[in-house]
């Protein structure tokens, strides 16, 4: 593609398009550039709305494929790649994920996460190749994030998985988008124009941010990570998780301290069996194994003790 066609291209993308009545923006008093900021993200919230079924329909897919041992990786470049990377590594410590289990590709690798990789998002052939290094499987699910649609990195990245069997979802800000129409799974979440033209790190990228957080949140309660809406597999890793742990425990079965330690302690600090030696009155050793029988699910292995 020639510079010129790029150029028409991008001309073409919502997210690119100029607004003239903001032309004046950096000579207004800092207050008034917050307030149109302001207004601007205010209008995030609701064209997420507008795709909730198709977020839907993609998070039942992605928790079917992870509950056979699939994965999630996301791939994006820029502000789209570093999204999905600052989402993958909250996984382990909020849902207690293997390594691996939830990832990250931005093109230009670690890098790339806090410095430009020149070429890099243009490079579909270096997507196929960073999905390789993971050896992709038909149960795993790639995501691919790009606000214009057209990212070749990310576009390249779902093509390659949907080829190999993988599930694939598209997440973009433009309507008719390149990578929407490579994916099983299309969400286009239409924020329109950006307040400073074409820096989608505004706008699309808040939105986009919403919806990774629908993904992998919703998809972890599916699986069971959650218990109602506590995090009972989260992981003490520090000591403000390890007080979170407690006060989990203490929230699900409202016993006192004392016990709640004893719990814990038997359940080698992990949260979801505390509760449920608490809970259903069993040993350690027993509520691994009712656990381990229900998939990871403690609603279902406290219903198995109350039979």
């Amino acid at each position: 593609m020639t510079s010129h066609d790029l150029r028409n291209e991008l001309e073409s993308l919502t997210t690119e398009a100029f607004r003239p009545e903001l032309a004046e923006i950096d000579r207004l008093p800092t207050l008034d550039i917050a307030r149109l900021m302001n207004g601007e993200d205010a209008g995030v919230p609701a064209a997420v709305a507008a795709r909730l079924p198709q977020i839907a329909a993609a998070i039942d897919a992605v928790a079917e494929r992870m509950a056979r041992g699939g994965r999630l990786v996301y791939a994006g470049a820029g502000t789209a790649g570093r999204l999905g990377v600052l989402d993958a590594s909250e996984c382990p410590p909020t849902f207690n994920t293997e390594p691996g289990q939830v990832a990250g590709l931005i093109a230009g690798g670690p890098e790339a996460m806090v410095t430009s990789v020149e070429g890099a998002e243009d490079s579909a052939e270096l997507a196929r190749a960073d999905l390789d290094a993971l050896k992709i499987r038909p149960e795993d699910t790639v995501v691919g994030v790009s606000a214009s649609g057209r990212t070749p990195y990310a576009v390249g990245a779902v093509e390659h998985a949907r080829a190999v069997g993988a599930l694939t979802v598209g997440l973009s800000c433009n309507e008719h988008s390149a990578l929407a129409a490579a994916a099983e799974h299309g969400i286009e979440v239409v924020v329109g124009p950006e307040l400073l033209t074409g820096s989608t790190r505004l706008k699309a990228g808040t939105a986009q941010k919403l919806v990774l957080n629908m993904l992998s949140t919703i998809t972890m309660i599916r699986l069971g990570k959650t218990y109602g809406n506590l995090m009972v597999d989260v992981r003490a890793s520090n000591a403000k998780l390890r007080a979170r742990s407690r006060r989990i425990v203490s929230l699900a079965t409202g016993a006192p301290d004392e016990e709640i330690e004893r719990a814990l302690t038997e359940a080698g600090g992990e949260v979801k069996n505390a509760i449920l030696i608490v809970l259903a009155g069993v040993d350690g050793r027993t509520a691994a194994r009712l656990l381990e029988d229900s998939g990871g699910h403690l609603r279902a292995a406290l219903s198995v003790t109350a039979d």
